[in-house]
């Protein structure tokens, strides 16, 4: 047996070793031997175990991105409440942005590790394509060995069918009317006899060859009697039709166009169902970076969304991919322990035949050798005794020439399709589909899957990381508030530019200024008026007499101020007005 599991130009990768190499353990946590069986129970619970480990890792990062929703939605608000003086002190120091003092740091932070995270999400969505395409390259070069071998074992039941049918209508027919031509010469009718005989034998040597496939209708074909035969030329794969049994259950012989084709429909959903979640990986991904850009908080909340059900999906792809990895890797340790002993590819076949077509070695015969000896003799000795026949009775049996020249048509057409059938029956064929088959299934395949778990484990990594950061990028956005005011301030002056009108808006989150007539001895001007405050009583510190304005306090705005020489020259020129002294005695008080 361990000759058996020596596969001439195929040897386990190193990644194949290493992950073969890891330690099983059942349900009860009980090592296990890592064998691949996976009919058997417990070499199931080894791989549910080992999937196990994602789910374990998916609790892990949902308890880490619940701590931090629970920082920044807690520990935020109690530092709100601890006082003004700080965030005064972080606010003077910002430049209108929210990127500066110890405040602006954290959100600066919070919103690179945000960027790095996304980052490194798209580094994860670039070796999941890669990996993707790896492992379908794989599994083609494992479909199209199937479909090759498909086609070999196809051409050999084709060739033992033409053979045993080409013979039974020599006997029935040709050589019937022989017999009933040459009963009155016994040689001629002991030799027409011999080849009957010969033609017998050959059919049951013929019938003993068999490669235990579901042929369909095959069977019942080679007993039936038809046209002259000819050479014959099988489909090639890609057109050769393949029997698959209905329902999708294997069949009882194992069938490599059957498994070609399940394969084939197999991987072309994987391969989708990929596209698919790498395409939604890279869609969260830019439109993270969009919101953040365009501080947009209904997308970057359709994105957490979104990153929530991508987390999930990676943590239970990378459960599904280590299972993968593992029993593919045992599997590729020692294929033909498996093959040998595997019930639904040893049914109806010898182990012997199975050896010799999986190792092929040179000092192995086949185990076709004696029935192809017997039966190349016997097709010799039938073209002797009808060359005999051909020289010796057709010059006293005329009428027996036709029959004679078909039975040795026949057998010119039986001989040509035995001389493919040694050839395809030689392991070389089979056994370079074979091992064609375990490079692309071990080597293409194994890679493939090595690298999606890669791009789980690190886009599942990146997911968390963002969401425990979008919360924290969010409190540098500006608030609805924030935007109404200044979409006011802009509808008011628009020739005020939008760093100003921030700045404005920050210096009124700081707290309004106390009004202009609280502060002692303020003067205030008319930002419009050139003319001098009026006079007061009040004397300045150089003995000039001071004026400053009367605040109404009823008012919203300040009254205008009007110079002296503006009172004078409005009461000298008016005359219309009776009582001029008053009003000046009014604007004097």
């Amino acid at each position: 047996m361990a000759a058996m599991a020596l596969v001439p130009s195929y040897s386990p990768s190193l990644w194949v070793r290493v992950c073969h190499a890891l330690p099983r353990l059942d349900l009860t946590m009980v090592m296990r031997d890592n064998s691949f069986i996976p009919d058997s129970w417990e070499y199931q619970q080894t791989l549910l175990v080992l999937s196990s480990l994602s789910a374990v890792a998916l609790v892990i990062s949902l308890l880490v991105v619940l701590s931090f929703l629970i920082h920044y939605c807690c520990c935020h608000r109690g530092d709100r409440s601890e006082g003004s003086e700080e965030e005064e002190e972080d606010e003077d120091a910002s430049t209108g942005h929210g990127y500066s003092g110890r405040k602006g740091r954290g959100i600066c932070c919070v919103t690179w590790v945000a960027v790095a995270s996304v980052t490194l999400c798209c580094v994860a969505i670039g070796v999941g394509f890669y990996g993707n395409s790896e492992a379908n390259d794989g599994m083609y070069q494992l479909t199209s060995s199937l479909l090759t071998a498909n086609y070999t074992l196809a051409s050999i039941d084709l060739l033992i069918a033409d053979t045993i049918s080409g013979l039974q209508v020599s006997i029935s027919g040709p050589l019937s009317s022989m017999e009933e031509l040459f009963a009155g010469s016994k040689p001629f009718l002991t030799s027409t006899r011999n080849c009957r005989r010969l033609s017998d034998n050959v059919i049951n040597l013929l019938s003993s060859i068999s490669m235990a496939r579901s042929s369909g209708g095959l069977a019942n074909d080679s007993a039936s009697i038809g046209a002259p035969i000819a050479a014959l030329t099988p489909a090639p794969p890609s057109v050769a039709p393949t029997i698959s049994p209905g329902g999708g259950i294997m069949p009882s012989p194992f069938s490599p166009g059957w498994a070609a084709n399940t394969l084939m429909v197999n991987e072309d959903y994987r391969w989708l169902s990929y596209v698919l979640l790498l395409l939604l990986d890279l869609i969260v991904c830019l439109f993270i970076l969009l919101g953040l850009a365009k501080q947009a908080r209904w997308l970057l909340i359709l994105m957490t969304i979104l990153a929530w059900l991508a987390l999930f999906l990676s943590w239970g792809s990378l459960g599904l991919e280590t299972a993968s990895v593992v029993a593919l890797s045992d599997f590729c340790t020692d294929p033909n322990t498996f093959v040998l002993n595997s019930t639904h590819f040893n049914s109806g076949t010898s182990s012997d035949v199975l050896d010799y077509y999986l190792t092929c070695s040179r000092r192995m015969n086949t185990p076709f050798q004696q029935p192809l000896t017997q039966s190349q003799r016997a097709l010799s000795n039938i073209h002797t005794h009808l060359s005999s026949l051909d020289r010796n009775a057709l010059p006293q049996f005329p009428k027996a020439e036709k029959s004679l020249r078909e039975v040795q048509q026949i057998l010119n057409s039986t001989e040509g399709n035995f001389h493919q059938l040694v050839a395809l029956l030689n392991c070389r064929g089979l056994n370079k589909d074979y091992i064609d088959s375990l490079k692309g299934l071990c080597y293409d395949g194994m890679e493939g899957l090595l690298y999606l778990s890669l791009y789980s484990f690190l886009s599942a990594l990146a997911f968390t990381a963002i969401l425990c950061s979008l919360p924290g990028a969010w409190r540098s956005f500006p608030s609805d508030s924030e935007d109404y005011e200044d979409s006011d301030s802009e509808s008011e002056d628009p020739f005020t530019s939008h760093q100003a009108r921030r700045q404005t808006t920050a210096g009124s989150q700081r707290g309004a200024l106390p009004p202009f007539y609280n502060y002692p001895g303020a003067s205030w001007t008319p930002p419009f008026s050139s003319a001098p405050p009026l006079p007061t009583p009040n004397v300045s510190s150089n003995g000039n007499p001071g004026y400053e304005s009367l605040p109404l306090t009823d008012r919203q705005s300040p009254p205008p101020s009007y110079s002296p020489s503006m009172l004078t020259g409005y009461g000298g020129s008016s005359q219309s007005h009776p009582n001029s002294s008053h009003s000046r005695n009014l604007y004097s008080r």
